[in-house]
């Protein structure tokens, strides 16, 4: 169904939950963790009307947004007169702005920024049952009872179902740098990252590349991207005022070269930077372009323990003897760890499960979480005990029955 206002949404979800009729909303359908899949059946609940940018207020620094608006047709719209708008997932010129408040997605910027859940002020969103909530407000403090947006930012549409997003704004930095380095191995990439951490550098982005996801977008561009021997690479992406953003890049690059960096080249040009960026952002294509399957997984752990999740990861490659493509967001340890198997080989099926499971285990035995940016959806379901007790769980199920009693919304989602 594509409903075009609320009061459609809310009659749909009445409906549905008269009749106890499974309701599942789809926005864009870029997730990975399987949230707007239809897995107990029922009606699927397309957001595709609900498109538009409703108000973008410069004196209050908000913009007003129906959920199916495009985050990357955002961006645009908020620059345009001078805004920001920094949640900048690598899929944002095809994701929804209701999907990233589902998700409370990321993306590179979050280092500086932080994820969506800092940017949304307020929602309207209807009930399983049909009403119709307004939570928030377009003030940027309110403690007015309980904080039922931020519940409702990272639920996967399990709660409700949001229909006007509130979003706050900073003004745009008017200034910019963007660095590419190289490095022989991850490690010292990995390195890198910490040395410029050291330094109090807090780039806009710090994304890290290895060597077989490099290998991947090569094939897929049909060219070179990186200097011949080069195992690694990272993103660096500092902004702010222009004397600011310059003593800083320089900095960066320092730290670049003083842990064995290969190259460092600074993009001398607005286009130069877009290249460096595109190749960023092909490079969940270019993995699934190798005919491998791609099971990816956004881990996090604490910024300084990245290393040693990089020792994880190359600890899984040598004992269940797989293919791991590794890069992401090495600025706030959040790193996507793709499993790359055959799709026929029954045998590196049950090898990827076994890892799965185990780079979970040491990712939270390393302080860190399961799922990043991309949500717990039905894939990750039968890992949640891993990270969270059974109290935790009881209690998010009770949360859940109370937003939803007949629990006919996106059903079979996030629980095991």
């Amino acid at each position: 169904m594509v409903p075009g206002s609320t009061s459609e949404v809310a009659a749909i979800a009445r409906l549905c939950n008269e009749q106890c009729i499974p309701l599942v909303v789809r926005g864009a359908g870029t997730g990975y963790s399987g949230g707007a899949v239809p897995t107990n059946g029922g009606i699927v609940l397309s957001m595709a009307r609900l498109n538009r940018i409703l108000e973008i207020d410069e004196l209050n620094l908000i913009a007003v947004v129906e959920p199916n608006v495009i985050n990357g047709d955002l961006q645009r719209a908020v620059e345009r007169v001078g805004l920001f708008y920094p949640p900048d997932p690598a899929s944002l010129d095809t994701s929804s702005i209701g999907g990233n408040v589902a998700e409370c997605a990321g993306g590179p910027r979050a280092f500086k920024y932080g994820t969506t859940k800092r940017y949304v002020l307020a929602l309207e969103a209807v009930l399983p049952t049909g009403e119709i909530l307004h939570t928030g407000s377009k003030a940027v403090k309110n403690v007015v009872g309980y904080d039922v947006t931020q519940l409702l930012v990272g639920s996967e549409g399990t709660l409700a179902i949001i229909t006007k997003i509130t979003l706050r704004l900073i003004p745009k930095p008017p200034a910019r740098a963007t660095l590419a380095a190289t490095f022989s191995t991850v490690r010292h990439a990995v390195d890198a990252v910490s040395a410029l951490i050291a330094r109090r550098a807090v780039p806009a982005a710090i994304e890290l590349v290895d060597d077989d996801s490099l290998r991947a977008v090569e094939s897929y561009v049909g060219r070179p991207v990186v200097p011949a021997g080069a195992g690694a690479m990272l993103l660096v992406e500092c902004d702010g005022t222009a004397a600011g953003v310059e003593e800083e890049i320089v900095s960066v690059a320092e730290a670049c070269r003083e842990t064995a960096a290969h190259t460092v080249t600074r993009a001398a040009t607005e286009a130069e930077r877009d290249e460096l960026w595109h190749v960023r952002r092909q490079l969940s294509l270019a993995l699934r372009a190798t005919g491998l399957l791609k099971i990816n997984h956004d881990v996090v752990v604490p910024r300084g323990r990245v290393p040693e999740l990089f020792d994880v990861i190359a600890g899984l490659k040598h004992r269940y003897g797989l293919h791991v493509a590794s890069f992401g967001h090495a600025g706030d340890g959040n790193i996507h760890v793709n499993l790359m198997i055959k799709r026929d080989d029954p045998d590196e099926r049950a090898r990827a499960a076994r890892a799965e499971r185990e780079l979970f285990e040491q990712v939270v035995s390393l302080e860190g979480s399961i799922s990043g940016e991309h949500g717990i959806g039905f894939a990750k379901a039968q890992y949640l005990p891993i990270e969270l007790s059974p109290e935790e769980i009881a209690l998010m199920k009770r949360l859940k029955t109370a937003f939803d009693p007949n629990g006919i919304l996106n059903p079979g989602k996030i629980f095991p």
